[in-house]
């Protein structure tokens, strides 16, 4: 799997987390002790900030990290979707 749509499906996760908590991008990044401009682009999958902010940003919003192995669906599991 390409590391740019992990990235991608981490910035809005970030996002909806901060929206679902009604924080602005600023509140966050007060809270993260980070600019709103870093904030912008975390939640936009950006690969150029570093590991630390998404760190920051991750602990403020009361979450956690969790790696977990990618699986491909079954066959079961995606039965339907093409009827």
């Amino acid at each position: 799997m390409d590391y740019s749509i992990l990235l991608t499906r981490l910035g809005k996760n970030l996002r909806q987390r901060r929206l679902h908590r009604g924080l602005t991008q600023a509140q966050l990044a007060s809270m993260a002790a980070l600019t709103r401009q870093k904030i912008i682009a975390i939640e936009k999958g950006d690969a150029s900030v570093a590991v630390g902010a998404y760190a920051r940003a991750i602990a403020a919003l009361g979450c956690d990290l969790a790696i977990v192995q990618a699986a491909m669906p079954t066959l079961d599991e995606i039965q339907g979707v093409f009827d």
